[in-house]
């Protein structure tokens, strides 16, 4: 029999508990108080005469590390009402209902909203090239999905394919006169050949030194593109990149252009909405064959060696191929939206493919859900999108973007949509009977 609690106990824990909230918020904010004292509270600049100047910001250190020692404590209150993360979650049937019901119409609202976003604002060039960027990052971030979230191999410069794939479509259209329909699957191909060669010698390698060794694969081929000037044009970049077509027929204001064909006036918005369809029917197919590989064997295979590298081999699983496969599966999707990079901008350089880029592209594979097609999608949308909406911050801006990802990571450590429940299960569960698990005859 379990003996009562004496009276008086729960009081003694709340005040307990509310002492060490208090604890945990004053240190952290003297944290925060060492910290952004010489980030916040002193500036320096030079002066007119080649000296340096300071003033100090107090009222606004002062009130960064308030808002710094009460964010705690919300934070703190949140957690204890929320609960643990893996313990389950007292909810009515009917907001569980409505959340599983609001689940399965996201993603084919937000298709919906996407094929008709040239149409509501064919008008409005900035919203366009947003969701053009927005896409560009959502198919970048299903092919690091595959390698990272599908067959657990952290991928820290995958921002390399990103470039062999524009620097393919560059140097193709440019020196042989190749159209972009030509160039497209051919940058694919180079960029998943690259992406063999980078499994090869990360074969024996998991977790951080696999990581270390990515980052160096895509700092070389930065060096590489940078230094090779004769082939990349090093620094310079290369301009003059050829745009895409429609079936051979160039979208520009001449007689043998489309608006000329079609016998409608031309506008500069055409290419725009082109380049739209163009990025959201190549984001589709990574989409499409991402969600057919995970069905097939190869991607069952990729979930066994994300869930355990040593079970995976023990089952009998070429661990070789697998990770091979990854990562050249993923290098051409990257490929792929490098070329498309190329034929938007019309001009690249090295400055384009820095380690950032890799980082952002992980962070939303990260913060939507690692394995999960419509959290990446979302994520992508909240990261891209979500710096447009914070751009009259300035110098806060970049502050606002850490500080919602620490909050996201505090409350769904899993990502936005995190789910790693496999591809391949029992619909009913199924009784076993005892004799056939006794040792020796199991």
């Amino acid at each position: 029999m379990a003996e009562l609690a004496p009276a008086g106990t729960a009081p003694i824990a709340a005040k307990v508990g509310l002492g060490f909230i208090l604890k945990k918020a004053l240190i952290s904010a003297l944290v925060a108080l060492v910290l952004f004292s010489l980030m916040i509270g002193v500036r320096t600049e030079a002066g007119p005469e080649g000296g340096l100047i300071y003033w100090t910001r107090f009222g606004d250190l002062a009130g960064m590390v308030a808002a710094v020692f009460f964010g705690s404590i919300v934070v703190e209150l949140l957690r204890r009402w929320w609960g643990p993360v893996d313990t389950p979650k007292l909810m009515p049937e009917g907001a569980r209902k409505t959340l599983s019901l609001a689940g399965r119409v996201v993603a084919p609202a937000l298709l919906i909203f996407t094929v008709l976003v040239p149409v509501i604002f064919y008008d409005q060039r900035y919203i366009l090239d947003l969701g053009i960027l927005v896409l560009t990052y959502v198919m970048l971030g299903w092919g690091l999905n595959i390698v990272v979230g599908l067959a657990g191999l952290l991928d820290l410069g995958y921002v390399a394919f990103y470039a062999v794939g524009a620097y393919s479509y560059a140097l193709l259209a440019t020196n042989f006169d190749l159209s972009f329909w030509v160039c497209l699957p051919l940058a694919g191909i180079l960029a998943a050949f690259w992406g063999v060669l980078l499994g090869f010698p990360v074969l024996r390698l998991r977790g951080d030194y696999l990581a270390i060794v990515t980052l160096a694969f895509g700092e070389i081929i930065r060096l590489v593109i940078i230094n090779w000037q004769s082939l990349t044009g090093g620094p310079n970049g290369i301009s003059g990149i050829p745009r895409p077509t429609m079936f051979g027929i160039p979208l520009t204001p001449g007689e043998n252009g489309l608006a000329a064909m079609l016998g409608i006036p031309f506008s500069p918005s055409h290419r725009l909405v082109f380049l739209f369809y163009l990025i959201l029917a190549l984001a589709l197919i990574t989409n499409w064959a991402t969600i057919r590989l995970r069905r097939l064997p190869i991607g069952r295979a990729w979930e066994a060696l994300r869930e355990d590298e040593v079970a995976c081999r023990a089952l009998g699983i070429n661990t070789t191929t697998t990770k091979l496969t990854a990562f050249a599966t993923g290098a051409m999707f990257g490929g792929f939206a490098g070329a498309f990079f190329a034929t938007r901008q019309g001009f690249i350089s090295p400055e384009s493919f820095t380690f950032q880029e890799s980082a952002l592209v992980l962070a939303i594979v990260v913060l939507g859900g690692m394995g999960s097609q419509l959290g990446v999608a979302l994520a992508a949308l909240t990261l891209i999108g979500g710096f447009e909406l914070f751009r009259g911050l300035d110098q806060f801006r970049m502050l606002v973007f850490g500080l919602s990802m620490v909050f996201l990571m505090v409350w769904r450590p899993r990502g936005l949509i995190g789910h790693r429940a496999p591809t391949v299960y029992l619909q009913h569960k199924q009784a076993i009977s005892s004799d056939l698990v006794k040792e020796g005859h199991g």
